[in-house]
């Protein structure tokens, strides 16, 4: 691994930034709210009568789980593991933030594991969360916090994106993900993947290997899995924006949340990743709470992963007395 130790200082409180990491994550406060009114919330039905749906199949696999045999729930778990690294490790911290190199075996398997999650492609939400970095809580954020819990859990999926989403996300600078093969890649075949890895491999699996019924195979690994993830995914955006000490940043919203840190396997120390964006373990406390980057450390021992940043202890502490709101804690 390496450490930052002469990082180059960005707006967001002064916040950190190595010059290898993309300027498109950091806070930018020169964005101004248009004048006039706010443009017209347009719902978008589909989603909402597909969101409604995978909650009511997940519900109901809930009550099938007694039913279940220990292998299929031990494959769920599997499932919801990979899915969430298909995210945490993959969509963000190497596609989105840079954080740490991935060889291309690594780089595959995070994809499938995306498509698994089905989540947008990598490429969508790559670019969607470095807006939400760099307009944090603004019009211009595609889950804008500030406009209350259920819309940044998901409210922001079931209606149109501000103009301003669209606008500022087209100005990116998104060439590292444009050259990047297995993104595109990933992009061009996602939705057969997304069939094949969200939907019929949970399934199949169970009813192939021990005789599990398709029926139970449907409902469990399949859509209460996906909707897992999906939610444990969005309490990242909504609860860890609303709830938890600030101790790096008083001066933003996001913040520490150990709830959201357990169910997003690493990604609720929020007010911490959103001072430092590129540091790889998003928390200062490494594999404390944080299965993600315990899993990056073993990609990293078996090869497979290289140059994780990491920000220097001296300059976490001492942004942490500067900016912090006093709850800082050194483990």
């Amino acid at each position: 691994m390496t450490e930052t130790t002469n990082p180059s200082k960005q707006q967001n409180g002064d916040a950190v930034m190595p010059e290898t990491s993309t300027r498109d994550d950091v806070f930018d406060d020169s964005y101004k709210a248009k004048e006039g009114p706010k443009p017209p919330m347009r719902l978008v039905w589909r989603n909402i009568i597909l969101m409604f749906l995978l909650h009511v199949g997940a519900l109901y696999g809930l009550t099938l789980v007694p039913s279940a045999s220990a292998l299929t729930l031990a494959w769920t778990a599997l499932c919801f593991l990979l899915s969430a690294l298909g995210i945490t490790a993959g969509a963000h911290r190497l596609w989105s933030h840079k954080s740490y190199k991935a060889s291309t075996p690594l780089r595959v398997f995070l994809a499938l594991a995306n498509s698994m999650a089905f989540q947008n492609d990598i490429y969508e939400w790559a670019r969607d969360h470095r807006v939400h970095h760099k307009y944090s809580e603004t019009d211009a954020d595609p889950h804008n916090a500030v406009r209350g819990f259920f819309f940044a859990h998901i409210g922001w999926l079931l209606v149109r994106k501000h103009p301003d989403v669209i606008e500022k996300g087209k100005k990116l600078e998104l060439t590292d993900l444009k050259a990047d093969k297995v993104v595109m890649l990933q992009r061009k075949y996602y939705k057969l993947s997304v069939v094949l890895l969200c939907f019929l491999v949970p399934m199949w699996v169970p009813w192939f290997l021990w005789d599990e019924s398709l029926w139970v195979g449907y409902f469990i690994p399949c859509l209460m899995r996906y909707a897992l993830v999906l939610n444990a995914t969005w309490l990242v955006n909504s609860a860890a924006h609303m709830w938890g000490n600030r101790p790096y940043d008083r001066n933003i919203n996001p913040s520490e949340n150990r709830f959201v840190a357990f169910s997003a396997i690493g990604e609720g120390f929020h007010n911490y990743h959103h001072t430092f964006p590129f540091d790889y373990a998003t928390s200062e406390f490494g594999v404390k709470l944080n299965i993600t980057t315990a899993f990056i450390d073993l990609m990293c021992f078996l090869g497979l992963a290289k140059d994780c940043k990491r920000v220097s202890r001296d300059l976490i502490s001492t942004r942490a007395q500067r900016t912090g709101d006093g709850s800082h804690k050194t483990g």
